[in-house]
């Protein structure tokens, strides 16, 4: 397969945001992995504001490098919206997203590609990390493992790596998604599930994670925060009976339990807490069928 001339298959969307002293390294480790392979691609540069000389960079070397585009926002929106609008703009059949920090293994995106091609039941490929080498790693190693078990248990099935930054996947299938994800990193989290909670393939393949250049962009608190509730809304916005209905039947439950030994203590007399109780988790359960059936009703 000959990548000259031709329209890309593969459009690999990197968010650059200060990374002046590494992104031509990365955007070099991409291209020279690329044109080895012989896939025909474009490499989507997105420069989100910076605050340093990193646009500088990249539009210095961007003759070097005839298959990337640099695109500069004018305003900083967050790596989501970067990987969006790179999406919507991707003229590929497959798009791969990853970081321009050095952390990912980039030299195996077309592995990750090649993958997508062969198996066309595969709606996404993703690579796991087998280690933690970010910032507050004995905060984020629990905490990433906590919202991975809470995103394993409402997809009902297993992830290996629920936010990892380097994916490809097929951009007609990811297509009606993309109005979906947040400004921020919980854009991969999202996508993640997106694909899961609607039954599309989603293959991964074990990576390498390298400690990052640069400084890091994370917020452990406020992006743990941001995570869990992403977590929460994509499941409730595919499959919200998988998040009211098990508070809303164990509300019942104790309800009836209380009620019974409320009724062998004091016959025929039901406490108004015994009441609220039941009343709640009836409310809980109609929100949750209510719920099902406006999702079960959308189109798409």
């Amino acid at each position: 397969m000959s990548s000259e001339g031709a329209e890309p298959y593969a459009t690999i969307v990197l968010p650059c945001y200060n990374e002046q002293d590494h992104v031509i390294d990365e955007v070099e480790r991409i291209c020279k992995a690329m044109d080895a392979s012989g896939y025909p691609y474009e490499l989507l540069a997105v420069d989100d504001f910076s605050t340093d000389a990193t646009l500088a960079r990249l539009e210095e070397a961007a003759p070097r490098f005839p298959n990337m585009r640099v695109v500069a926002f004018h305003r900083n929106g967050g790596s989501g919206t970067v990987r969006r609008i790179g999406t919507q703009r991707a003229r590929g059949e497959i798009v791969v997203w990853t970081d321009a920090d050095l952390t990912y293994p980039n030299e195996r995106i077309p592995e990750l590609i090649a993958i997508l091609e062969k198996d066309q039941g595969v709606d996404q490929v993703v690579g796991a990390r087998t280690s933690e080498q970010g910032s507050h790693k004995f905060l984020r190693v629990p905490a990433k493992w906590f919202i991975r078990k809470i995103a394993e248990v409402l997809a009902g099935t297993a992830i290996p790596d629920l936010n990892s930054g380097l994916r490809a996947f097929r951009k007609s299938v990811a297509q009606p998604y993309l109005r979906l994800l947040p400004p921020g990193f919980s854009c991969v989290t999202t996508i993640t599930l997106a694909f899961l909670s609607n039954q599309h393939v989603v293959r991964y393949v074990p990576i390498e994670y390298a400690q990052r250049a640069g400084r890091s962009k994370f917020h452990f608190v406020s992006d743990a925060y941001r995570y869990i509730l992403q977590v929460l809304r994509m499941v409730m916005y595919f499959n919200p009976l998988k998040v009211l209905m098990p508070p809303a039947l164990g509300l019942v439950g104790i309800a009836v339990v209380k009620g019974v030994w409320d009724m062998i203590r004091h016959p025929f007399y039901f406490p108004a807490s015994t009441v609220m109780v039941f009343l709640t988790g009836l409310i809980i359960g109609s929100m949750a069928l209510l719920a099902d059936l406006i999702v079960r009703s959308r189109d798409g």
